[in-house]
């Protein structure tokens, strides 16, 4: 088979599954074992062939963005706009290569991206890596698609701590984290930003599989659990937003979102 039918073929299989021409998607990724299915088939079949079939599926007036998320400076190690790795897998650090993409500024939480309103998300300036005024907002305003390809909500839907962030629930805090930025200018200062993270004294540590299975049940998501066919998966960040908020103005949150147990003694953000 050719590589450009495998493309084609991936193109078709996510928009079967939610993702739309001239959709806004952010796309979390666990690629080893649709990579796998595909190059027992197809052994030249690459990463880039399978990051351009989500290019495909969001058309040219579309946007895709994948996480680029390093924790590095929370521990006080110098960010590097250019050169700072992605820490969220391969598939994220194929877009931080390819010359198509570009950075969003948060030291923490950045973005590859590309598209129709890439420009718009680069320009954010948000201290918080979860606020409103930042890319996760942002998605938001531009009725986005969320896309998962094989991983379960607890190892990938970063939203539900920003939706936890803007609803202000009280099982978080704003800590601030202080350390060497370098700019797309090669230009060195110290910045200072802020993540939205556990209480530590409570022992909460992020549980948010039952909330998936709760999404599942009601219909919101799209497509595939993980580990069925791709394992690929969509919602609408929206829907996402009012479901989440939904549980938390309700009181459920220890419910669907977070546990108190042994593993929390460690930082989570």
């Amino acid at each position: 088979m050719e590589i450009s039918q495998v493309v084609d073929d991936l193109t078709n299989h996510w928009r079967e599954r939610g993702v739309t021409d001239g959709d806004v998607l952010l796309l979390h990724s666990s690629v080893s074992r649709t990579m796998k299915m595909i190059t027992e088939r197809v052994p030249t079949f690459s990463l880039h062939h399978l990051l351009q079939s989500f290019v495909t599926a969001v058309g040219q007036s579309g946007t895709l963005l994948l996480p680029l998320f390093n924790f590095d400076f929370a521990a006080g190690k110098t960010f590097s706009y250019l050169s700072t790795p992605s820490q969220m897998g391969a598939l994220t650090e194929v877009a931080r290569g390819d010359a198509r993409f570009a950075r969003t500024q948060h030291p923490l939480y950045s973005f590859a991206v590309t598209g129709r309103d890439a420009e718009e998300f680069i320009r954010l300036t948000n201290q918080g890596a979860l606020s409103d005024d930042g890319p996760f907002g942002l998605l938001r305003r531009l009725n986005g698609t969320i896309g998962v390809l094989d991983l379960e909500d607890q190892d990938s839907m970063t939203i539900y701590h920003h939706i936890e962030e803007v609803v202000g629930v009280d099982y978080r805090y704003h800590k601030w984290f202080e350390s060497q930025y370098i700019d797309a200018r090669g230009v060195t200062e110290t910045r200072r930003y802020s993540l939205f993270v556990w209480d530590e004294r409570r022992r909460v540590r992020t549980d948010v599989n039952r909330a998936g299975e709760l999404l599942w049940q009601r219909g919101r998501y799209l497509g595939d659990r993980p580990g069925v066919d791709a394992g690929f998966r969509t919602i609408k960040a929206q829907v996402m937003f009012d479901e989440v908020q939904d549980i938390i103005v309700r009181g459920k949150a220890a419910d669907y979102l977070y546990s108190i147990g042994p593993d929390s003694n460690r930082e989570q953000l």
